[in-house]
């Protein structure tokens, strides 16, 4: 059995270096060899130049496939998977397109496993726990009304002007500026065309008390059903969104403005002009520490009184092991791999994992990439 790993950028070496350490098979793919020499180099050298037709030449069945590159390169890793009998993993959202496979993949009792990095991920574990906790306590009662929110971002550990340092694409956050939202608000659908039309402030359980902006972001209704919500709740508030530093909002007013008058090709342009501009002026300088931070809280409330409130407060910086988003989306893909190969996760297309042993064992792991990892009871 071979583990492939796919893609040695940013957010990768961590947990590929943990799995090589723990001295599995491998073979690092990709695109430029020099850059994953760099990365790797002392721990391997089977270390090839990817491309999906060299990749499935080498796939045997029983392998384990993990797609590190862009989201759109998932599904045609995937589908070459299923044609050589291999497991696949990625850290990406699960598309319809992935979600499509789900019966291929079990007919052939293998795995793709997705949205096992950060956020998804690592917030899809919170929520999985807290969900669980509040079913078994005495507060729970059908007739409850709930609200639940998710906030996650990487924000300089160090405050700069912009408010905001660059650890992946430039071009991959404007784009998403230009992405709506649907999330629960007061009982009713919440739709916002662009972020900055729904900019709120969270405190967060933090040892010093720290206040950030925050803001929803794509679809946050398939994920009551994901997170085992029963239809029948009474829920109030449901949202997963986008964490920033306080001033965020005012820094950035001149980018809002201008994505605002961006169209077509032009506009595409023009984006790709500001990435190049953002990354050279705002990215991370040499050994500076970037920071993730990462809230998930339920509560639940009867006749007007909080009845149980729980929240997972998670707050990570880099330091002499590497950035903490390389940490926080890398080792947790890793976690997978170990849990497909010990089969520990069936066949099918999957989300990050609800089952209670498997969450507390990752949970176990997270906790030793962040500097401060607790679960608040509020009430």
């Amino acid at each position: 059995m071979t583990i492939h790993w796919c893609g040695t950028g940013l957010s990768s070496v961590p947990g590929l270096r943990r799995l090589i350490s723990a001295g599995h098979k491998m073979v690092v793919w990709n695109r430029t060899v020099e850059k994953a020499r760099e990365a790797v180099g002392d721990l391997t050298t089977d270390i090839r130049a990817y491309d999906l037709t060299a990749l499935a030449a080498a796939l045997q069945p029983g392998d384990v496939a993990i797609s590190m590159l862009p989201a759109d390169q998932h599904v045609g890793i995937a589908k070459v998977c299923l044609d050589k009998g291999a497991h696949f993993v990625s850290s990406s959202y699960i598309a319809p397109e992935m979600r499509a496979l789900d019966a291929a993949f079990k007919a052939q009792g293998l795995a793709s496993v997705n949205e096992v990095g950060l956020d998804p991920g690592i917030d899809h574990l919170m929520a999985h726990d807290l969900v669980a906790r509040y079913r078994a306590s005495d507060a729970f009662d059908a007739e409850n009304v709930l609200s639940f929110t998710s906030y996650c971002g990487g924000v300089p550990k160090i405050a700069n002007p912009f408010r905001y340092k660059f650890s992946w694409s430039p071009l991959g956050v404007l784009k998403a500026l230009r992405s709506p939202s649907r999330s629960l608000k007061n009982f009713a659908e919440f739709k916002v065309a662009r972020p900055w039309d729904a900019i709120t402030s969270y405190d967060a359980s933090l040892p010093e008390p720290e206040s950030f902006e925050v803001y929803p972001n794509r679809d946050s209704y398939p994920f009551m059903d994901d997170y085992h919500f029963d239809p029948a709740w009474k829920v109030k508030n449901f949202v997963r969104g986008t964490i920033r530093l306080n001033g965020w909002a005012e820094a950035w007013t001149p980018v809002f403005r201008e994505i605002e008058t961006l169209e077509g090709p032009a506009g595409d342009a023009r984006l790709a002009e500001m990435a190049a501009s953002f990354w050279a002026e705002n990215s991370y300088d040499e050994g500076e520490p970037d920071r993730v931070v990462l809230f998930v809280s339920l509560k639940a409330e009867r006749d007007g009184k909080v009845v149980w409130h729980e929240e997972w407060a998670m707050d990570a910086w880099g330091d002499d092991r590497g950035t903490a988003m390389a940490r926080l989306v890398s080792v947790p893909v890793s976690l997978a791999v170990d849990s497909v190969l010990s089969g520990e996760i069936g066949a099918g297309v999957h989300a990050a994992p609800h089952d209670p042993a498997l969450l507390a064992k990752w949970m176990a792991e997270v906790g030793k990439l962040a500097q401060y990892l607790k679960r608040v009871q509020h009430v």
